[in-house]
């Protein structure tokens, strides 16, 4: 999981669990502000018929008692009761429809209300068990008020609404005590039961307005109370009490109430109604509290609402800005380790292996920061510069080895070199001696191959090619100098297409470089086939083709072939392959020169190898003296390799003639100017070469005639002759007595062993090549 969405998830969930927990809280406030609002729509609508049928029902209950006492008038005012009780009842089952609302109970009382009407208007039974039907609905009708302004769920309200409820129980008791006395009638008597209901009922109302009333009235409610308990009506009403209960006489048949009760009707009118005004404004605080509940609930909600968006807002800001900063820092750290990873390491890496110094400056330095994305750039930086060390001190060996690789390449090529010049000594020493002079050639020719290898080992140290040119080399020239220096030199024919020269500064590297490739060559084809390498001006510079007809490459094995080729490999890669070291050297020469090479299928099935050489490395050869090769110091480039070339591959042992070279068949046509005569070359019996040297002053002039030239030499100038036994002492040139010639082979069992032994070679070389190519 990426580190973005890790980031996200961390900030999401948080977010969802306080978004959850918001809306969760709001809801349950929204629903407790329906709730309120609900309760006061509900009290305002049910708590006046409540009320009024409680008012109502205790003035019936009264004019009850007066009936039943025979006070006069009491029928004309029980009648006014009873509809006004009516009208109450009638409004009162209107909201009884409700099925939400608990009005069963006060229903099914009221059904009852017109058998207890009969029962007072014939006072069949008791008075007091009419008048407690009466005092049972107004209780229930209390009880169902209580409900309705009850607030369970909110304790601040359910506190506030306490006074109203109590207040309304209180004043049933003072009803109550209004009902007993009004049951005494005009003989002022009550039995013991009323007097026991009226010191009840007094002390109930008294206890009610002293413990759940005054304490738990608002200052406002509170000062309207005292208004209404010292006026003279209440002053009244306590001392009509306060006589019942202390100023009646017991009788046999009951109570005796005191002359003072007369006064009560007066003061009960009086006072019941300031009583009435403060329960109704009681209730209707209780209702405008609710209602600044409900209010205040809403405003919370939005509070709420608000306060938590805001705080998700920060939340969501914080986060996006934590995580585009975290991003934005790990994005460039990732930058920065691209780019020292592709372009700054590989630079010094480079740069170190060439010898070349390092910039501090450029490398990743170590800031020291203590967070999280600075310690990991500390850590890479710390990984930069422990690679860097170590790239420095494997450059350095390598550095090291490859001046150690110069400098035993160096002193071998220089004992080389004495035993070529040693052979060379040998060579004019005992050059009457044929078979001796053949052993030495191929000695002097295998020294020649153990140089080129040395040189190999130079170059892929590091070093270059020893190069004594002072003077461009015509290609032709070039060409002869690199067959030369393979073994099987025989096999080679030459084909200079284009009359041009070389530089003197990359005649080496180009004449080692075709040597390579020709080696190559006559080693992966048989040992009788024939290598041809041609040279010719093209578009780039000049195009030289080496062709065999070796064993058949694939295309992948072309294609990595050339890759070695086209770009000079490491050492690494050098090393798993060191069996193959000429495509190597080739690589390196090629990168030197500037030059490409490659391999591709030749059209006989073997492989041809195409070098393009720059035209920066060519000269034009107009008004050029055509000369021989010139000779490597200390390298000592034998030039009786040279003429060797040009010996035939098979010459008769008796013929001492010379001979026209068969590989110069392939010179080209037209020759701008004419050669000098080269240096006479003689053979040996055996159809070998011996090595060149100069003419001596004493020379017979015979000796060093030219041959008539034929006829085409009209047309072109004429080939170098070669003139026999120049090279011995003048004590050898003497005739000798004839001998008689027995007829020979055209090879000798030396030159049929040498090419046996290099078809066998050449055989397993190529077999042991096909091994190592298999997977």
């Amino acid at each position: 999981m990426r580190l973005r969405t890790l980031l996200i998830w961390l900030a999401v969930v948080p977010t969802v669990a306080m978004g959850t927990q918001v809306t969760v809280s709001a809801q349950r406030l929204l629903e407790q502000s329906a709730q309120l609002r609900a309760d006061v729509e509900a009290a305002e609508r049910v708590g006046a018929p409540l009320y009024t049928l409680m008012v109502d029902m205790q003035a019936e209950r009264t004019a009850t008692a007066s009936l039943w006492a025979g006070t006069a008038g009491s029928e004309g005012e029980l009648r006014v009761r009873r509809a006004a009780t009516d009208s109450a009842a009638a409004e009162f089952r209107v909201l009884a429809d409700d099925p939400s609302r608990s009005f069963t109970e006060v229903t099914r009382q009221l059904e009852k209300l017109a058998a207890y009407r009969q029962r007072a208007d014939t006072r069949s039974g008791a008075a007091d068990s009419t008048l407690a039907y009466y005092s049972e609905v107004i209780g229930k009708v209390i009880q169902v008020y209580q409900q309705e302004f009850s607030h369970a769920e909110d304790a601040e309200l359910a506190q506030a609404s306490r006074p109203v409820v109590s207040m309304l129980q209180a004043t049933e008791m003072v009803a109550r005590e209004d009902t007993v006395l009004a049951l005494a009638g005009p003989s002022g008597e009550l039995s013991f039961v009323g007097y026991d209901q009226f010191v009840s009922s007094l002390g109930a109302q008294r206890y009610l307005h002293e413990a759940l009333i005054v304490p738990h009235l608002t200052a406002r409610d509170e000062r309207f109370y005292e208004r209404v308990v010292g006026s003279e009506d209440w002053q009244e009403k306590t001392r009509i009490e306060n006589a019942v209960l202390s100023g009646h006489k017991d009788t046999v048949s009951g109570i005796k109430l005191p002359g003072e009760v007369s006064g009560w009707s007066s003061a009960h009118a009086n006072f019941s109604v300031q009583m009435t005004t403060l329960n109704i404004d009681l209730a209707r605080s209780v209702l405008a509290r609710g209602e600044a509940k409900a209010a205040e609930l809403q405003a919370e909600v939005a509070w709420l609402i608000a306060g938590s968006g805001g705080g998700l807002l920060a939340v969501v800001v914080v986060v996006v800005f934590t995580t585009r900063s975290v991003l934005r820092r790990l994005h460039d750290l990732h930058e920065r380790t691209v780019t020292v990873a592709e372009q700054t390491l590989p630079d010094v890496v480079a740069r170190l292996q060439r010898g070349q110094t390092v910039d501090p400056e450029a490398l990743p330095a170590v800031s020291g920061d203590r967070d999280e994305v600075g310690r990991i750039s500390d850590a890479f930086a710390r990984a930069v510069a422990v690679s860097v060390d170590g790239h420095r001190r494997l450059a350095a060996e390598r550095h090291g080895f490859g001046l150690f690789a110069s400098g035993i390449a160096s002193r071998t090529g220089n004992l080389v070199s004495r035993q070529l010049s040693l052979t060379e000594d040998l060579q004019d020493t005992f050059g009457h001696d044929e078979a001796l002079l053949a052993q030495l050639m191929r000695s002097d020719q295998l020294t020649v191959g153990m140089r080129r290898q040395i040189e190999n080992l130079l170059i892929l140290a590091g070093g270059e090619v020893p190069d004594p040119h002072t003077e461009p080399m015509r290609v032709a020239d070039l060409l002869r100098e690199a067959a030369a220096e393979v073994e099987d030199f025989r096999r080679i024919e030459r084909q200079a297409l284009d009359e041009t020269s070389v530089e003197p500064s990359a005649i080496s590297q180009i004449s080692h470089l075709l040597a390579e490739l020709l080696d190559n060559a006559t080693r992966f084809s048989p040992p009788k086939s024939k290598v041809v390498i041609r040279a010719e001006l093209v578009a780039d510079g000049l195009s030289v083709e080496i062709e065999d007809r070796g064993p058949r490459v694939t295309p992948e094995r072309y294609e990595e072939m050339n890759g070695r080729l086209h770009q000079a490999p490491p050492y690494s890669v050098l090393a798993q392959n060191a069996h193959r070291l000429g495509l190597f050297v080739v690589g390196h020469l090629a990168d030197q020169l500037g030059a490409t090479v490659t391999l591709r299928r030749s059209v006989y099935g073997g492989t041809c190898a195409v070098v393009v050489l720059p035209a920066e490395l060519l000269l034009p050869s107009e008004g050029e003296t055509p000369r021989e090769p010139a000779r490597r110091e200390p390298a000592h480039r034998e030039p009786a390799l040279v003429g060797a070339v040009s010996a035939p591959a098979a010459a008769p042992a008796a013929e001492a003639a010379p001979a026209p070279a068969p590989a110069e068949e392939h010179e080209p046509e037209h020759v701008p100017e004419p050669e000098p005569e080269p240096e006479p070359v003689a053979h040996t019996s055996a159809g070998l070469p011996s090595r060149r040297t100069k003419t001596p002053r004493h020379a017979p002039a015979t000796a060093l005639a030219a041959r008539p030239a034929p006829a085409a030499a009209l047309a072109r100038p004429a080939l170098p002759e070669r003139v026999p036994q120049t090279h011995i002492a003048d004590e050898l040139r003497a005739p000798h007595a004839p001998e008689s010639q027995v007829p020979q082979d055209t090879a000798t069992p030396e030159e049929v062993a040498d090419a046996w032994a290099d078809y066998e070679q050449g055989t397993q070389t190529v077999e042991e090549e096909l091994r190592r190519d298999q997977p």
